[in-house]
């Protein structure tokens, strides 16, 4: 993309978002509806550095934010290990591939009562089940990328007389960087949304579990303030790892 048509691309995105923001701050104002369901973009933003300056709201920021981390490294290290290990193997994906299929479908939240009958409500739970939600996007990913690795290439590993492992660690996992790569930003997201929901499950301290005490006790300015960062923390993660994939394929644009 040219810097001409990035600067149309920002341009274009600041004047979407000007207009959502206007046409809040108008319904809000003049659509009748009570500020207790539904407050400004002014009330909310007050809110927003209320919450900051005593500090409070960075604290529960931070422990979402680290729990989504947490939970979302796990899910990477587990899916690409597995993912490389079956899509090296043609016998593995043909006697894993169906139970895979059989499994990714299911929502997450079929496995949260299991995990909780194990774990019970607690941080670990929530790691937990971080780590299930986000650990298929980067699996399958990776299963793909291995397994599509091209012909000659497999071929000069064999000319070369390289091990199983290194052809893994060499072509393969090279081959699949970007594959890999989009996977870990859609499990990202995934892992953000499951943290929320934990923390509104477990009462543990964060953003999910403040959104839900503020939608009880009617305070709806806080609720749109912690919802505004969750949503602003979708967007740094997701342009840092788009900045990291640039980063990382950079030879592909050569």
């Amino acid at each position: 993309m040219s810097i001409a048509a990035r600067g149309l691309w920002l341009l274009g995105s600041i004047g979407v978002t000007a207009l959502l923001v206007l046409s809040w701050q108008l319904i809000a104002n003049y659509g009748g509806i009570p500020p207790v369901f539904l407050p400004g973009p002014d009330r909310a933003w007050s809110a927003l550095v209320a919450g900051f300056s005593g500090g409070e709201l960075a604290g529960l920021t931070g422990a979402t934010v680290e729990r989504m981390i947490y939970g979302w490294v796990l899910a990477s290290l587990a899916g690409i290990a597995l993912g490389a290990v079956i899509g090296s193997s043609q016998v593995a994906r043909e006697y894993v591939a169906p139970m895979l299929e059989i499994v990714r479908p299911v929502p997450v939240s079929a496995f949260m009562p299991v995990v909780m009958a194990f774990l019970g409500l607690t941080g670990t739970m929530v790691l937990v089940v971080i780590a299930i939600g986000s650990i298929w996007p980067v699996l399958l990913a990776t299963v793909h990328g291995v397994s599509s690795v091209e012909p000659r290439l497999v071929e000069v590993s064999q000319s070369l007389r390289l091990s199983r492992f290194k052809t893994l660690w060499k072509i393969a996992l090279p081959n699949a960087q970007a594959d890999i790569l989009a996977g870990m930003r859609i499990g990202l997201t995934v892992a953000l949304i499951l943290a929320v929901i934990g923390e509104m499950l477990t009462s543990e301290n964060g953003l999910g579990w403040s959104i839900l005490q503020a939608a009880r006790a009617y305070r709806s300015a806080d609720l749109f303030a912690g919802v505004i960062v969750l949503g602003v923390i979708g967007l740094v993660s997701n342009l840092a790892l788009q900045s990291i994939e640039r980063y990382v394929l950079r030879w592909k644009r050569r």
